[in-house]
């Protein structure tokens, strides 16, 4: 029998790469160069291992998993140094593509002994590789390629949104070809869904006002209901990494991993394609274990809460028999753009700070608006933002009295230390319930309105103070979940 071999690439450096400067002119063509960086790297562990099966005249069986930067292959032992040498090509073509931000390490391992202990061979030569950064074989280029920009922001940035497949060439095999430029692909594959072999990749784009490009930043900002304005969100799947290596066999190795990646690729592109989202939401890249995307802020807001709900689901119905809760909870961020004109990479990189924030401080939550919010009290933001509403659209409050609740959030942390509140006795809820009343009293058509119309303004105004500062007749602890909410209705109030 012939003997087998488990090869295992990585790309290093992403993230940096993504982030670092372009010298286009612009913040529209810098937001198209990030983009289309964003749609490269998540494409190319995508190509890189098909390609390689396809030059070595190999079954697309072999193919274990790609995809989220790195890939796993089956390959007979004698094709060892024929993939060697196409992965140092493909290493330093990337390298100098990236301009060295980019790194394609690989290595190999027999296939014998357990899944785990394969396992464990291939992340110990992937470590020595991450430390001596000689040792995976290649030299970067001295000078990145001339026309790199150019091929991320038209190539890859533009034409990759209606092309109907990918391709790769030997001639430039760091580079995923969406067209005939600048060379003709050797091999194509579909990204059409539906196709049985078909690459599965997100690429929902919201088009502009003509339909004849992807829209911009304030383009996507003038359709926010409210504040107009836009955002990045991002997503990470809890302990993903833990759950795959508890894997026992190859075979539940690559379950998991198939099975994570087509659920974000296909939920985020059949999500964008609903009427609340195509217009208003664009993604950047989803992964195996994440994603990205930007647009109005009011629509990433729904678009997070509907993905929880559709990750639990997912999780409940494909993991049940896994123990543990490792894989079976997701945390997000939204970062808002500080300015219309900001650019996607610098929101991008707040979203990704606010994201380990979050996961290191809990799981299974949500960073938005200042606060870290489990998906539960989410959802019980969201309820009292449609109460704080109501107040002003139906029962006439000004909208400044949603300012006024947030100056009372403002003061509470810079007032006195928990020990001196103890001390004293407590915050004085009362203090709060009166200012509150006195801010809400304001509703001129609650006070002219009929005996029930008064009769649900004052159960809406109690319930409201209930939620916000909570029921405690000692002390207040004014609600995390009513902070976001009272922001949330101040922006939704805005125009």
């Amino acid at each position: 029998m012939a003997v087998q071999i488990f090869l295992q690439g990585k790309l290093l450096g992403i993230e940096e790469f993504l982030l670092s400067p372009a010298s286009t002119s612009g913040n529209e063509e810098h937001d198209r160069v990030f983009t289309g960086r964003s749609q490269w790297a998540a494409l190319l562990s995508e190509i890189l291992p098909r390609a390689l099966l396809a030059e070595l005249g190999l079954a697309k069986i072999l193919l274990g998993t790609s995809g989220g930067g790195q890939f796993l292959l089956v390959l007979p032992e004698e094709f060892r140094d024929a993939a060697h040498q196409f992965l140092e090509a493909a290493a330093g073509d990337i390298s100098a593509l990236t301009a060295g931000a980019v790194r394609l390490l690989w290595t190999a391992t027999e296939n014998l002994g357990d899944w785990s202990d394969i396992r464990k061979r291939l992340t110990d030569g992937m470590e020595r590789l991450r430390g001596t950064p000689a040792a995976a074989g290649f030299t970067a280029p001295s000078a990145p390629i001339s026309d790199a920009e150019s091929y991320f922001a038209e190539q890859i940035g533009w034409k990759l949104r209606d092309a109907e497949s990918v391709g790769w060439s030997p001639e430039a095999p760091g580079r995923v070809l969406a067209g005939t430029e600048p060379v003709a692909p050797k091999y194509t594959w579909s990204l059409t869904w539906g196709n049985a072999d078909s690459i599965p990749f997100a690429r929902h784009a919201a088009p502009n006002e003509s339909g004849t490009a992807p829209a911009s930043t304030a383009e996507l900002a003038s359709r926010a209901v409210g504040l107009p304005t836009w955002g990045v969100l991002r997503g990470d799947v809890d302990q993903f990494g833990i759950r795959i290596r508890r894997a026992q066999t190859i075979e539940e190795h690559i379950q998991l991993a198939v099975m994570f990646k087509q659920f974000f690729a296909g939920e985020l592109e059949v999500l964008c394609s609903m009427p609340e989202f195509w217009q208003r939401v664009t993604v950047l890249y989803s992964g195996g274990d994440d994603f990205a995307v930007y647009g109005s802020w009011d629509a990433l807001l729904s678009l997070a809460r509907e993905l929880d709900r559709l990750f639990r689901r997912f999780t409940e119905q494909n993991l049940k028999d896994f123990a543990g809760p490792e894989g079976k909870t997701i945390t997000m961020a939204l970062a808002l753009a500080p300015a219309l004109d900001a650019s996607v990479a610098s929101v991008f990189e707040e979203a990704g700070q606010r994201l380990e924030a979050a996961k290191s401080a809990d799981k299974d939550c949500i960073w938005l608006l200042g606060r870290t919010l489990e998906w539960k009290q989410f959802s019980e933001a969201s309820d009292l933002k449609d109460l704080l509403i109501r107040m002003v659209s139906e029962f006439g409050c000004s909208p400044q009295y949603l300012r006024d609740l947030c100056g009372i959030y403002r003061e509470t942390q810079s007032k006195i230390s928990r020990r001196q509140a103890r001390r004293q006795g407590g915050e004085r809820p009362w203090r709060y319930h009166r200012r509150i009343r006195r801010i809400l009293s304001a509703s001129r058509a609650a006070r002219q309105g009929g005996l029930r119309q008064r009769g649900e303004y004052e159960k809406a105004r109690t319930a409201l103070i209930a939620d916000l500062i909570g029921r405690s007749a000692v002390t207040v602890k004014l609600r995390p979940a009513g902070r976001v909410a009272l922001e949330w209705a101040r922006l939704a109030a805005e125009a």
